[in-house]
């Protein structure tokens, strides 16, 4: 992360802060330091990906830009066209340029290639060059910080590579790696390795989650679970009967993270009143999805990111179909970065018989039994118009007793709550599993 800012001239003491914030010069800037900071890496990155990347010297030369024309901010939001997975992926397969135009440096000098999600269609590469600390893993560094992992703690080593190894993130902030297979599958065995090695942190995903869960009747889970200072959740929204038995119930503060419009990560903070978007690493603009002008802050809108802090392959006015709520208002950590809530995906809308179904009612409705509390259920928009929800729901099978009669009381609870007929598939929650595109997200639409 390259940051630049002089000593904060907002009203937070920085000298004051106990050690709570790892970087606190940039974490408490003001919005005058930074929206000047940004203002001078945008221009800079302008230039930089018209000189040096394929797609943005095509893609802004149709629409008339050239570099010469941008000279502030507002230029920028004004003149800079509005970029779509769909625009990089019509680059790459019309040029069989596998990075769709973007990559700015050669090949030759790339450390890491990852992949994102693909949750909303073909995984996309991602190209990274980096010294110590793999870009995704870097940029948790002040979050965690700020939840307090320190030095000496102990930690899960993620499974898998999917956003590049963690280990050198662990080594550079001092805590303990403890590597253990965490995969799906291994629920039982890590809990154990937590208890036993009092881990301060671990990182979940629902499967996981799932899997602790189902352990209950078997384990004191305070008693298991009492070493963890916190444990990190994303992929998908948590919805309150399960975060009430995870932060109530099994006494585990849960930090909850998401993408920062393909751009990074943003973290909730202690304060738990947004996620912050660090705006030292990113430009977020939040942008009327019709009119594609910028919305005042605490409207909904959607969130379009410019990754100012990747010189490798930046995305630039990125349209992420995220559709969130944004405020650049200081939070009650004294930190003047925009924060966000994240409303829905921009594909999410959904009309039946006539009717818009809101998935935050049906999910209210669904997590009000205990069989399906942890809120599992995908609903299939098959077509743009449909007379019938068609909906798979999963169900906790230790404390369901006849799935059957469970079928039955929740195609009336959803009828009767809806007003619409109803299209259930009743299954395991290990079964909706299976129909995830990603370990780490669930989707609650889906197209079949």
């Amino acid at each position: 992360m390259e940051t630049e800012f002089d000593d904060p001239t907002g009203a937070v003491d920085v000298a004051g802060t106990d050690g709570r914030f790892l970087e606190p010069l940039v974490e408490l800037a003001s919005r005058a330091e930074i929206e000047a900071e940004q203002e001078r890496r945008v221009l800079e990155l302008v230039d930089y990906a018209w000189t040096n990347s394929g797609f943005y010297r095509e893609f802004w030369g149709a629409a008339g830009v050239t570099p010469a024309d941008i000279t502030s901010i507002a230029d920028f939001s004004e003149r800079i066209p509005l970029v779509t997975k769909d625009d990089i992926r019509s680059y790459r397969d019309r040029t069989g340029d596998s990075f769709g135009g973007l990559l700015c440096v050669p090949s030759t000098q790339l450390t890491s290639v990852v992949t994102s999600s693909g949750t909303s269609g073909e995984p996309e590469l991602m190209a990274e060059v980096w010294d110590e600390i793999p870009p995704i893993p870097a940029v948790c560094l002040r979050d965690m910080w700020q939840w307090g992992l320190r030095p000496g703690d102990r930690v899960i080593a993620a499974s898998g590579t999917f956003k590049n190894y963690w280990d050198t993130l662990y080594s550079a902030m001092g805590v303990i790696p403890v590597y253990v297979d965490s995969w799906i599958g291994n629920g039982e065995r890590l809990l154990e390795i937590i208890h036993r090695y009092e881990v301060s942190y671990v990182q979940l995903v629902m499967p996981l989650l799932r899997e602790l869960e189902s352990l209950e009747a078997k384990y004191d889970m305070r008693k298991m679970l009492s070493s963890l200072k916190f444990a990190a959740f994303a992929g998908q929204p948590m919805g309150d009967a399960l975060r009430r038995k995870v932060t109530e119930d099994w006494d585990v503060r849960i930090a909850m993270y998401t993408s920062a419009g393909d751009c990074g990560l943003a973290w909730e903070g202690t304060d738990r009143d947004g996620m912050y978007l660090w705006e030292d690493t990113i430009l977020p603009e939040v942008i009327d999805p019709l009119s594609l002008r910028g919305v005042d802050d605490n409207e909904i809108g959607e969130l379009v990111c410019t990754d100012f802090d990747n010189r490798v392959a930046p995305y630039i006015r990125f349209r992420s179909g995220d559709l969130v709520r944004r405020t650049r208002s200081t939070s009650s950590l004294g930190r003047n970065h925009s924060r966000m809530w994240v409303i829905g995906r921009m594909g999410d809308q959904i009309l039946v018989a006539g009717k818009p179904v809101v998935v935050s009612e049906v999910w209210r409705i669904l997590e009000s039994l205990p069989e399906t509390s942890d809120g599992l259920f995908q609903i299939i928009k098959h077509s743009s118009t449909m007379d019938r929800l068609r909906i798979r729901v999963g169900y906790a099978p230790e404390v369901t007793g006849d799935p059957s009669e469970l079928e039955t009381r929740i195609v009336r609870v959803l009828e009767s709550s809806l007003g619409l007929e109803i299209d259930l598939h009743l299954m395991t929650s290990d079964e909706i599993f299976t129909y995830c595109s990603s370990v780490a997200k669930f989707p609650r639409v889906a197209k079949q």
